[in-house]
């Protein structure tokens, strides 16, 4: 195995912070502040999550195509780290600034700046993915790296939830608007500056020239790549429930459970996933890949029936956070499985098309789900409690208790269980593994002593 450095690995899961301080914040809490902050109802917020998706369905396959076409000096991934650090950790204050408008330019200002911000993180969210096939060709080193960015991913989440809302309410001194308006640039600072620290120090050491492909032609690494539409139809069904599970947090930990000191200690769980994280290398070594990743997911769903038992039980808090924990444990390996095999995907698609497109796949393997599932994430429980008769601020009537629980338990819980389905079919490209790497490096090997025959 050829391993990578320390500095390596470090700077790799500090690409995961980065995002995470300003996406996580916005991923967990701008439903929240849409609705009980800025005062847009439920079901306006949700259509602007919804929107923002829309648009996602159109600018991950462009990102894609741009990133196919990059050759700078540094690389096809790393500069995209130097070139979108500041321009996405702006559009993120902006999200959470509360100008005083009419009702309609209100709802505009919301829309435009969390679509522009959503666009941002997919150009530079998705280097964080296609760089890794570029930091190593080793399998199991890509394994690794992908752990050590869930460290990264994790820690950023757990310091967004730990602090986050006590930040706001600091800054803010009683007044939401300010606190949110205050809190959002001390993170956005941390964003920049963390993308800088990846930027310097990793390297692409895993040449690969630029697409000669024409824009279409690209696409031709997904025709037929069975792996990666697994990845894709899971990991789209993955974020849903996982982004509807957290987003949620804030109304069922308020309204129904009467504890709102726990939204913090609830989202801060996600920390805990780190320890099945860590184990995922011997997990994969274990048993396959396709086994560690089927049961991941059905760990959530585990833990969203737990959750579920407390409900039952008078709204029980120490059965409903052993729910929590066992769903927040499971999800260590189904995050990180899919951005792991993400990069084998692309490694079949050079494999059974000759056509390399690590950026486009990526793109919208990663990127575009992880959006598509936030935003879809967000809008179904918004859409939810719009139609059960949520009202901020208020005491909620038993319907719309009854809309918060759809919300964070079986909603959730469908969409884990659906994400489970592809996954089962993963096994026979996993096994193709091994011969796919000893013919892609034939084939590496007798392109460059051509090109070494012509230059001679």
């Amino acid at each position: 195995m050829n391993r990578t450095s320390c500095i390596t690995r470090f700077s790799y899961a500090s690409s995961d912070v980065a995002g995470q301080l300003v996406f996580c914040f916005i991923s967990f809490y701008l439903l929240y502040f849409y609705t009980d902050v800025y005062g847009i109802s439920a079901g306006t917020a949700g259509t602007i999550l919804l929107v923002a998706r829309m648009v996602d369905a159109v600018d991950a396959p462009v990102w894609g195509i741009i990133f196919e076409k990059t050759n700078s000096r540094w690389g096809k991934s790393r500069p995209w780290f130097l070139w979108l650090c500041v321009p996405f950790a702006v559009f993120g204050v902006l999200t959470f600034l509360t100008p005083d408008l009419g009702h309609t330019a209100k709802i505009l200002y919301a829309a435009g700046t969390y679509i522009v911000a959503s666009v941002l993180y997919t150009g530079i969210n998705t280097p964080v993915t296609s760089i890794l096939s570029a930091l190593t060709a080793d399998p199991q080193e890509r394994v690794t790296l992908t752990c050590w960015r869930m460290y990264g991913s994790k820690l950023g989440v757990l310091i967004v939830n730990l602090t986050a809302l006590k930040v706001v309410a600091w800054l803010g001194h009683g007044d939401d608007r300010r606190g949110f308006m205050l809190a959002m640039p001390i993170y956005a600072a941390g964003t920049i500056l963390l993308f800088l620290f990846a930027f310097r120090n990793l390297r692409e050491v895993v040449k690969v020239e630029s697409s000669r492909q024409s824009l279409l032609g690209s696409f031709g690494a997904i025709k037929g790549n069975g792996p990666w539409l697994i990845i894709f139809a899971s990991s789209l069904c993955f974020w849903i429930a996982f982004i509807a599970r957290v987003s949620t947090v804030p109304y069922f930990f308020e309204y129904t459970l009467h504890r709102k000191d726990l939204i913090p200690v609830a989202n801060s769980l996600d920390f805990i996933s780190l320890a099945t994280v860590f184990f995922l290398p011997w997990f994969c070594r274990w048993s396959s890949k396709r086994n560690v990743w089927a049961l991941g997911l059905l760990g959530m769903v585990v833990g969203q029936l737990i959750v579920y038992l407390g409900v039952t039980q008078g709204n029980s808090v120490p059965v409903i956070m052993t729910g929590w924990t066992v769903g927040f444990l499971a999800s260590g390996v189904a995050m990180a499985m899919p951005f792991s095999l993400l990069s084998d995907s692309v490694d079949y698609g050079e494999w059974k098309s000759g056509i390399r497109a690590a950026g486009l796949l990526t793109a919208i393997g990663a990127a575009f789900c992880l959006k598509a599932g936030a935003g879809l994430g967000g809008a179904l429980p918004a859409w939810i409690l719009g139609q059960s008769g949520y009202r901020p601020n208020v005491e909620q009537t038993a319907a719309a208790l009854r809309g918060i629980e759809v919300a964070i338990i079986w909603l959730p819980a469908a969409f884990f269980a659906l994400s489970i389905v592809p996954v089962l079919f993963y096994r026979k490209y996993e096994l193709l593994e091994p011969r796919i790497h000893t013919e892609l490096d034939q084939r590496r090997g007798a392109a460059r002593d051509a090109d070494s025959r012509v230059s001679a």
